[in-house]
């Protein structure tokens, strides 16, 4: 199912956009905020149907969480701080402060969530990948935390997302399948297909984005 930005016009070309993306990268986040950029440029000349996809960076990381700069360190080793302050850099470059306390952990909640937000059409999807990247990178929030995890489906209007969450096995087949279908050949996040064959791998800027559209556009 397809998440539509803005409503449709018969007058303007469709521009329709596969996302692959895990909800502890920030280089998905930065990504977002850019692509978000490059269709409000270009919403006189084209409709948007985006459509998020499932991508786990460590999927053996714990349910329980780990602490963020730690699990950062032991991956990353002395190069972590660096990292750290590059990250900064680019999401104060956002208008954003990046936050590295709090937890990180397993994302697969969060994907069965964005699954949900999926069947529910009309922007959903995109609105909750926002609120928990908002809360995640820069309020310090866990991305495995039940209640944050409810807090974001409020604020996106995604209806039912506790009964959901409630039995552990609702959406893991799905969110399997897309792994499979959409991420399976890919190697890292984020990736983007646009109309089924352009595709675009990182945080592109946005005039990257732009460009793309034209080209398939045309």
């Amino acid at each position: 199912m397809t998440e539509s930005v803005g409503s449709r016009n018969m007058d303007k070309k469709l521009i329709q956009i596969d996302i692959s993306s895990d909800t502890v990268c920030p280089w998905c986040f930065v990504g977002k905020k850019n692509l978000d950029k490059a269709i409000s440029a270009s919403q006189d000349q084209y409709d948007f149907e985006l459509n998020w996809h499932p991508f786990q960076l460590n999927p053996s990381a714990p349910k329980e969480g780990v602490v963020k700069t730690e699990y950062y360190r032991s991956k990353f080793g002395i190069q972590s701080e660096q990292m750290e302050a590059r990250m900064a850099e680019v999401f104060r470059g956002l208008g954003l402060d990046y936050d590295t306390s709090g937890l990180t952990g397993n994302t697969l909640d969060s994907h069965k969530l964005i699954y949900l937000a999926g069947q529910q059409g009309l922007g959903k999807q995109h609105d909750l990948v926002e609120e928990l990247c908002l809360g995640y990178f820069t309020q310090g929030k866990y991305i495995g935390d039940r209640d944050f995890l409810l807090e974001c489906a409020r604020k996106a209007g995604v209806e039912g997302a506790a009964e959901f969450l409630e039995t552990a096995d609702n959406g893991v087949k799905e969110v399997k399948e897309e792994l499979e279908k959409y991420s399976g050949k890919i190697s890292g996040v984020p990736f983007y297909v646009i109309n089924g064959k352009h595709k675009l791998s990182g945080a592109q800027p946005p005039e990257v984005f732009l460009r793309a559209f034209q080209v398939a556009g045309k």
